[in-house]
């Protein structure tokens, strides 16, 4: 899994960003990916990765 931090998260629209620790690269997030938890700005999370209609998506994501 990778690491990272949440760029930021509109709770409202559902979606947001995470930047990956190691390579600073910038992930699309959306609520389905959030395996029921709740994240907001600078939250450090894991996740993975999978390939999405626009692009790599961050899925499977969770606080640690």
């Amino acid at each position: 899994m990778k690491t990272g931090k949440v760029k930021f998260f509109i709770e409202s629209k559902g979606f947001g960003f995470i930047t990956e620790d190691e390579t600073n690269e910038d992930f699309f997030v959306h609520v389905t990916g959030l395996n029921g938890v709740q994240i907001q700005q600078h939250d450090h999370v894991e996740f993975d990765t999978q390939e999405g209609k626009k692009g790599i998506n961050a899925v499977n994501v969770k606080r640690i």
